[in-house]
């Protein structure tokens, strides 16, 4: 019976007929007999005669509940009744038996029966319970426990899975229509009895149109003719399963199938080229391998390998080729020794051709080439042949020394044909009996000869080819020169350039060169890099390219930049130099062509016209010339100094005499008054200075009386306060030393500072006649109107 909602079973007579009672709501409902085994009976006594009639106390069929129910509420799955109950509340429902309790539960009142939990048919397909009605008070069975299933009714919630996939297949190249290649399975989880749940179809969703798979039974099949494994090696496909018969909301799983096309010789050998040529040296040993040639063929394993034969040629018994069985080439080895002077090359046509050939496709061509093999022998420096490896001569022991004995003959079997020099290996003739001519190979008697004891003498001669060479020494380079640039450069910059502006492109050069190339790296140094002026920036292609960081350049401003730039070479060690870039500021025409460079005519370009400019220039030399003429008046007014030695300071000077007086008892060569003479000094004025001369009369004075200490310090007052006022001075301070003797000598002073105050006309030329000692008095008197001597 197949419920989609569960009835209630009740006895309404004591007649063998069931009747159904149908809960309301209840529609489309199939209700199979009921077999009596299945119907609990017990006898009642008390009702009938002798003959006590049995009643059916429980009627009821397997119930059935679906799998994952997610209401709210718990599901209602049927009812349990007995005709014992009279609605009284004396009896209860008990449940017992798989998930009584814990999935299942029951009204013990009225015998509702509900599932409280989601089932899985997948799980469990089915429950058997076991139900009996008790006396509420007493607990005693009232009826017999009966047994009933609750059957789990199955949805369509599994979708089918390949459990062995992914799959692998391999099937041959070029096969036919409908070659089977894989069968896949899917398996559904759902009840393959119930509905259409677990029918399951297949189809290809990846793969067309080069395979087809059956629905129904997976089998996987080649649905083009002729696919080429040389053409496309592997496919992948994908295959899909549906259940519900493929009909639309049913559910899917796929897999993927990867087919490998198997190799058939279907493809014929061939050369990649006609003909080939090599180069064989004339002293190789026979049996070594000259040549290799391959064909080449698109298979692969067995169908590739290869026979090679040699058809015809000029070198058939010379020659011979073999396969290579682990690279399928043809090794052509010698046979026979070669001879460059006999025979310089051979040709040969040697053929190729599989061994495994497949008759199927003997259509499609001859399954062979060929190609032309050209060998051209080398020529080796062969050492000298003589015409016989061995010579035997005869000579008398009478002999004398220098005569001849024979001769030999070797000679250059290479085409150069070089000359020979011929020489004996002194181990076989360690006496030196004999000697041999180096250049015509005449053997000749070096010493007497004694047949009593030596008569056989065996040695051994020596040919050589004589060979010219010449040696090329070349010196390799190290990298112990940095780069620098490549020019001089002069870059020029417009007052209107632009930020980011390319100005110049540098290079550089190297002297040394490298086996890999120069490669330079160019940057700015430390100092510069920080620069808001100008960038740089590497081309990686051993340039750079200068930009600039701003505008606004103006010359007025800064006519010039220096730029350093840091150039270094990829050596080992690196090297790297610091080049200054010099970068003037022009004023350009639109076309950025410089018109006007440096600071020469950044007036003009502050607004002064040319004329104003020449009026400028005008005033500027009218007042140097002003100025020029005052100086020189102001210099004609003043004496010249008494020291004519520019190189000295005029306020201080030391004068030494070098002469020894004649100590305190001498006053006739100088007289020391006039060093204490101040009185008159102070009578010039403070205008006067120190080092101007005055007219003095005479550098001699009399004797005057010593001037006290309050004296001489007024006088050095004076002298302070005439230097601070005196406008001539020069700009800085000098230091002034007076000498005072004392007043108890009797020479006195010899300072010809009284000399200031009297007028003179003496000439001084006669001190040059006094010697070299007064040589320097001579100097400054001698030839000058007056000066005035300063004594430190």
């Amino acid at each position: 019976m197949r419920l989609n909602c569960p009835p209630m079973w009740s006895v309404i007579s004591v007649l063998t007929v069931l009747v159904p009672l149908w809960e309301m709501g209840c529609s489309g409902l199939t209700l199979n007999s009921v077999p009596l085994h299945q119907v609990g009976m017990y006898q009642r006594s008390g009702e009938g005669g002798a003959h006590p009639r049995q009643r059916r106390s429980w009627v009821w069929n397997q119930f059935f509940v679906l799998e994952e129910y997610m209401g709210d509420e718990p599901l209602y799955v049927g009812k349990l009744h007995s005709d014992v109950d009279k609605g009284e509340g004396q009896v209860k429902y008990v449940l017992n038996g798989e998930g009584a309790t814990s999935i299942f539960t029951i009204d013990e009142n009225t015998g509702d029966i509900h599932a409280t939990k989601r089932l899985d048919r997948e799980e469990q397909p089915y429950y058997t319970l076991r139900a009996q009605a008790r006396h509420r008070h007493t607990n005693l069975p009232v009826e017999p426990e009966s047994e009933f299933v609750i059957k789990v009714q199955d949805i369509n919630d599994n979708e089918p899975k390949f459990l062995d996939g992914p799959y692998s297949a391999r099937v041959p190249e070029m096969s036919p229509v409908g070659t089977s290649v894989v069968t896949v399975v899917a398996t559904d989880a759902d009840d393959p009895t119930y509905g259409n749940s677990a029918r399951v179809v297949y189809s290809i969703l990846e793969g067309q149109p080069y395979f087809s798979v059956e629905p129904r039974t997976g089998v996987v099949r080649t649905a083009l003719p002729n696919m080429d494994r040389e053409a496309r090696e592997q496919y992948l496909l994908v295959i899909q399963a549906k259940d519900m018969v493929g009909q639309m909301g049913g559910l899917s799983g796929t897999t993927s199938v990867t087919v490998t096309l198997t190799d058939v010789n279907d493809n014929p050998p061939h050369f990649s080229r006609k003909s080939y040529q090599f180069s064989v040296p004339e002293s190789l040993p026979v049996a070594t391998t000259v040549a290799k040639i391959k064909a080449l063929d698109s298979d692969v394993g067995p169908n590739a390998e290869m026979e090679y034969r040699i058809m015809d040629g000029d070198g058939l018994g010379l020659f011979r080729i073999t396969p290579d069985p682990d690279t399928q080439e043809g090794l052509i080895t010698l046979q026979k020794g070669l001879d460059f002077e006999t025979k310089s090359s051979y040709t040969l046509r040697v053929e190729a051709s599989n061994r495994n050939i497949d008759l199927r496709f003997l259509s499609l061509g001859p399954f062979s080439d060929t190609a032309t093999v050209r060998l051209n022998v080398q020529n080796v420096d062969e050492p000298p042949v003589f015409s016989s490896p061995f010579s035997k001569m005869v000579i008398s022991e009478e002999a004398t020394v220098g005569t001849t004995i024979g001769t030999i003959f070797a000679h250059d079997p290479d085409s150069t044909n070089s000359p020979i020099r011929y020489s004996i290996d002194r181990n076989t003739d360690l006496e030196r009996f004999f000697n041999i001519d180096a250049t015509t190979g005449v053997i000749s008697t070096a010493k007497p000869l004694d047949r009593e004891v030596n008569a056989v003498h065996n040695i051994t001669i020596f040919a050589t080819e004589i060979l010219l060479s010449r040696f090329l020494i070349t010196v390799t380079d190290i990298n112990d020169n940095a780069p620098v640039f490549a020019i001089e450069y002069e870059t020029y910059l417009c007052e209107s350039a632009k930020p980011g502006q390319v100005i110049e492109t540098i290079s550089a050069v190297d002297r040394d060169q490298p086996q890999s190339g120069h490669r330079f790296f160019f940057s700015l140094t430390a100092e510069a890099a920080g620069n808001l002026n100008f960038t740089l920036r590497d081309n990686k292609d051993n340039t750079a390219s200068v930009l600039t960081k701003r505008g606004g350049f103006q010359r007025r401003h800064q006519n010039v930049y220096r730029l350093p730039v840091l150039i270094m070479d990829n050596g080992s060690p690196a090297l790297s130099s610091t080049n200054t870039l010099s970068i003037r500021v022009c004023d350009c025409d639109p076309d950025g062509i410089p018109q006007s460079c440096g600071s020469e005519n950044s007036m003009l370009s502050a607004g002064l016209s040319t004329g104003a400019l020449i009026a400028i220039l005008a005033c500027i030399l009218t007042l140097l010339v002003l100025v020029l003429l005052i100086i020189t008046m102001q210099r004609r007014r003043k004496k010249e100094p008494l020291i004519l030695d520019e190189e000295r300071d005029v306020r201080e000077n030391i004068v030494r005499y070098d002469d020894e007086g004649g100590g305190e008892e001498d006053t006739e060569a100088f007289d020391m008054v006039a060093l204490r003479n101040l009185n008159v000094v102070r009578e010039n004025g403070s205008k006067n200075r120190r080092d101007v001369t005055p007219e003095v009369p005479t550098l001699f004075s009399s004797s005057r009386p010593p001037p006290d200490n309050g004296i001489f310090r007024e006088f050095i007052w004076d002298r302070l306060k005439e230097a601070d006022v005196d406008l001539s001075a020069p700009p800085y301070d000098s230091l002034q030393t007076y000498a005072f003797e004392g007043s108890g000598s009797a020479a006195e002073s010899l300072s010809s500072l009284d000399s200031l105050s009297m007028d003179s006309e003496q000439n001084y030329d006669y001190l040059s006649d006094w010697g070299p000692r007064f040589k320097k008095l001579a100097d400054l008197y001698g030839h000058s109107d007056g000066g005035n001597l300063f004594v430190s």
